[in-house]
């Protein structure tokens, strides 16, 4: 805070500043003592040690009822399970717990000095009850704390309050500055990106990879494959993530062929090549989430042949990210949601090769926003919807964001992705158990 914010302020005037808006990580455990120190360090959504505590509670408590409670069953990266963890591994630490945090409004507090979070990102805690928006008090129970250990709810552009006067020391800015609840990071990438409202849909090629698709009204995945959780709108929305996107290509170029040229790398795969690569990768380098649910799956490299290149395996890398997509967006159509078009973000939507690939392989529609920074634009945009510019969420995407580039996919392309998408989505069955 004392080196971030300044930073940012520099060759701008400090007192134009209104409001701040935290797009945050989800689903990390931050847990703070009576003192209000933090007591161990953060455990991150990509964690994985809770795979027995995920076993527990789908199959103990049961996924029906953690369904019913939550509007979603239990996932190695959420914050029951976590919680579940520590109690099992540190009892002495988890006895010390005075508020659980998620890791943006731990931020939010340093700010504010405001125990909060909003409803986006309690979403993903497994806490929540998310049609009513409110703390379950069964599931609080099952893991073993109270109500009074958790974090005020808001709704996402609700203002929690304002800067304290340390924290405006630490910053250069006036205690009036507004601090909104914010939003869980892919939330926040749909608000920046204009997805609000009813009936859109949201692609975010990032370190993880999600389809986010809107809703004004509550509705749950019978097969719970996709996440339920609140939207940044005061809405709902379902989400299926999958654990590994752009960080395979990253994985690839940088620790694997060991540069860091990757449009270089890009701009070597043949044209033709598109749809008729032979060799199929999975992109499970952290286990997987969407829709298999399984902390234990591994990656793979699979039709290796003498005369296979370093091109082909750099578009095996892009192309079965693509296809983990369409897996997601598979258990979507298969409960009547249609999507045409989808606004894309994310480091990896920089690539329009890697846009090319996705969107053929879904068979929609990708528009890039104007404006790249998803998460943290739209942070920017509850802020200013905290601090009054505008009405709500739904106006203020209105007015503040735009297509910069389409793209559109080409019936041939597709055909032949389809053909390799078959032979892709057996893949995992039939390694499951091997690897």
């Amino acid at each position: 805070m004392k080196l971030g914010i300044p930073k940012l302020l520099e060759g701008f005037d400090a007192g134009k500043v209104a409001g701040i808006g935290c797009g945050g990580q989800m689903h990390g455990l931050v847990v703070l003592d009576d003192q209000d120190e933090v007591i161990r360090p953060a455990i991150l959504w990509n964690d994985g040690r809770t795979q027995a505590q995920t076993e527990y509670l789908n199959n103990e408590i049961g996924k029906e009822v953690l369904s019913e409670r939550t509007a979603n069953i239990a996932f190695a990266g959420f914050t029951a399970p976590k919680l579940l963890w520590m109690k099992e591994n540190e009892p002495e630490l988890f006895a010390r717990i005075t508020k659980i945090m998620l890791p943006k409004d731990y931020i939010n507090y340093r700010l504010t000095g405001i125990h909060c979070t909003d409803c986006s990102d309690a979403g993903g805690m497994l806490l929540l009850d998310v049609e009513h928006k409110c703390w379950s008090a069964p599931m609080l129970d099952i893991c073993g704390i109270s109500e009074e250990q958790m974090p005020r709810l808001y709704e996402s552009w609700e203002c929690v309050g304002t800067l304290t006067q340390e924290a405006a020391d630490a910053t250069g800015l006036s205690t009036n500055v507004r601090v909104c609840a914010g939003a869980g990071d892919n939330a926040a990438a749909a608000v920046g990106c204009g997805v609000v409202g009813e009936g859109g849909c949201n692609i975010s090629l990032g370190t993880s990879g999600t389809i986010f698709i809107t809703d004004k009204n509550f509705s749950v995945d019978p097969h719970n494959a996709l996440h339920s959780f609140p939207h940044a709108d005061g809405g709902y929305h379902l989400m299926g993530c999958i654990l590994s996107a752009a960080s395979c290509n990253k994985w690839w170029i940088e620790d694997i062929l060991k540069t860091d040229d990757y449009s270089g790398e890009q701009a070597r795969i043949a044209e033709e090549k598109l749809g008729h690569n032979d060799v199929f990768y999975l992109p499970y380098l952290m286990g997987e989430r969407s829709p298999h649910n399984d902390p234990s799956a591994r990656g793979a490299f699979l039709g290796l042949r003498m005369d296979t290149s370093r091109e082909d395996l750099t578009l095996a890398v892009m192309e079965g990210v693509a296809f983990a997509f369409r897996d997601c967006l598979e258990i979507a159509r298969a409960q009547g949601i249609e999507v045409n078009v989808s606004r894309i973000c994310g480091g990896g939507a920089k690539s329009p090769v890697w846009r090319k690939i996705l969107s053929n392989v879904l068979g929609i529609t990708l528009e890039l926003p104007q404006t790249e920074q998803g998460p943290g634009y739209g942070a920017a945009m509850l802020a200013s919807v905290a601090c009054g510019e505008y009405p709500d969420v739904c106006s203020c995407a209105k007015a503040l964001t735009s297509v910069r580039e389409t793209t559109v996919p080409e019936p041939a392309l597709m055909e032949a992705y389809e053909s390799g998408y078959q032979v892709w989505k057996k893949l995992y069955p039939a390694l499951k158990g091997i690897l």
